[in-house]
């Protein structure tokens, strides 16, 4: 993928206890279309969710974000959103709902690479100076 690409990404939040509008920020999404980029990357960090909700169900959320994950990269275990295409993917994952996984608005930038502007947004917008050091 050489060349410059305009890409959208959005951040992908856990909001454990929807009332409270609490989040941590567990991933992010990049897409460009014209390339067919669609990619995410997701850490949950357990301890920090749950001084959030004590009672949060991780499980639940971990298999969540992976499903997330699967409708971006378009995979059959994906369902039915996984076999659209690749704006609709994004427009799904991106639209504005009450559940416990949300995204931020989308954002625009330009990149030469998207896997690394992917990586670069995940630390930047991700992971914590804990686990950082991991």
């Amino acid at each position: 993928m050489q060349g410059q690409h305009l890409y959208e990404y959005a951040i992908i939040r856990v909001v454990p206890r929807v009332e409270r509008e609490e989040f941590i920020n567990v991933g992010v999404i990049v897409c460009d279309w014209k390339s067919g980029f669609l990619d995410s990357k997701v850490l949950l960090e357990k301890k920090k969710l749950l001084v959030l909700d004590p009672e949060a169900d991780l499980e639940m959320i971990q298999k969540n974000l992976e499903s997330f994950h699967k409708i971006c990269l378009g995979q059959p275990s994906g369902g039915q959103i996984a076999e659209m295409d690749l704006a609709s993917r994004f427009r799904w994952l991106t639209a504005v709902r009450s559940s416990i996984i949300q995204t931020s608005r989308p954002h625009t930038g330009f990149s030469n690479n998207l896997a690394e502007t992917l990586e670069k947004l995940f630390i930047e917008q991700v992971l914590t100076q804990t686990s950082k050091k991991n």
